[in-house]
């Protein structure tokens, strides 16, 4: 599981100091560490 160019998600949780972040992603949940969260190119729509 993963992302994939195009792919459509919203941020759903955010850890008090920011690290981790969980997003929403095709009905899975996804948690990343801030830096990865970082390499993310987002468009807000």
């Amino acid at each position: 599981m993963g992302l994939t160019l195009g792919a459509e998600f919203t941020v759903t949780r955010l850890a008090p100091l920011g690290d981790p972040v969980e997003i929403r992603v095709r009905g899975s949940a996804l948690t990343l560490r801030k830096d990865e969260a970082a390499a993310l190119r987002i468009e807000r729509l």
